[in-house]
């Protein structure tokens, strides 16, 4: 497991674009008021203009190959490598220190929309289900103990709809609202393996959150972000904070909620391609919102919930 810091909010705060263009050995940009322009370094065209740097913004954007960014995104197109990469360059060459604290690190984000404003809403459940069984062999299976599936409301529903034959797992909003169940298949070899009911917006939701933002009666300012409502329980109540995205894709929507309740997130994702690529989008959402991140890869074909206890001391320290 690759247990790897990534201070995005220092790294911008210490490294300017004439920084990065020097280190490239890129002399040929003229300036014209507060920019720098020129050929484009990144894809090399001919076009004398196309390429701009904002040094109040201190971004870049090239008219011709569409490249766009920060920083980060400048090194990571260079380079060839993902935005995570590059930050690891930039710490290398800049000598940027990790400067994470209490009193530095502030929410620069707003919470999520409120009604009428345009978007999506999910309602509130008008009912709860009755006769889930917390006891079922699938939940014993997946290390989730009675006691556990009773704390978070999971159990086999044998009752009629379209959650029938299914551990159900309830899902809140911020506050704790039951606003929907997503029902997990008892077998693997049944499709689809997890059902949401028609109209729920997971876009607009972030699992656990209502437990994750608030530990013993006080505010948490780091929490871990999962894919899956497995790994997010078992992490948990491991004795760390920790939400799902309910799949590897963060929208606008959750990076809303999650920066409007968190200061410092640890992602660790599924260790397969799509965690990977999640890993990636998160650290650029997050990133760009001046928000300090830390990314855990985990190994091929591990998955947070399969993990040990003693595992998460050693990752989360």
């Amino acid at each position: 497991m690759n247990n790897t810091w990534v201070d995005f909010r220092a790294i911008k705060a210490s490294v300017n674009m004439p920084m990065i263009l020097e280190h490239y050995s890129i002399d040929w940009l003229r300036r014209t008021g507060d920019e720098l322009r020129g050929r484009c370094p990144i894809h090399q065209g001919e076009g004398q203009d196309t390429f701009h740097v904002s040094l109040a913004k201190n971004a870049f954007n090239c008219f011709r190959c569409k490249a766009h960014g920060n920083v980060l995104d400048f090194v990571a197109a260079m380079e060839k490598c993902t935005v995570r990469e590059a930050a690891g360059k930039l710490q290398q060459w800049f000598e940027v220190e990790h400067r994470h604290t209490d009193t530095e690190v502030t929410t620069t984000s707003g919470p999520a929309p409120e009604k009428g404003e345009g978007r999506e809403e999910n309602q509130p459940l008008k009912f709860q289900l009755k006769g889930i069984d917390p006891a079922h062999p699938y939940l014993a299976r997946r290390g989730i103990s009675k006691e556990i599936a009773e704390q978070f409301g999971l159990g086999f529903f044998s009752g009629k709809g379209s959650m029938h034959g299914r551990i159900v797992i309830p899902i809140h909003d911020e506050n704790g609202m039951l606003l929907a169940y997503a029902g997990r298949a008892v077998d693997d070899d049944t499709e689809p393996k997890y059902k949401l009911p028609a109209g729920f917006h997971k876009s607009l939701v972030v699992y656990n959150l209502h437990r994750a933002k608030e530990r013993e009666g006080s505010k948490v300012d780091t929490v871990v972000i999962v894919e899956g409502f497995f790994g997010a329980i078992k992490v948990h109540t491991a004795g760390y904070p920790c939400v799902a995205l309910m799949g590897s894709s963060l929208s606008e929507g959750q990076a809303d909620l999650l920066c409007h309740h968190f200061s410092g997130f640890v992602l660790m994702f599924d260790g397969d391609e799509a965690g990977e690529l999640a890993t990636d989008e998160c650290l650029i959402k997050l990133g760009r919102r001046g928000e300090w991140v830390r990314a855990i890869t985990l190994n091929q074909g591990a998955q947070p919930d399969n993990l040990s206890e003693g595992a998460f001391k050693q990752l989360f320290g």
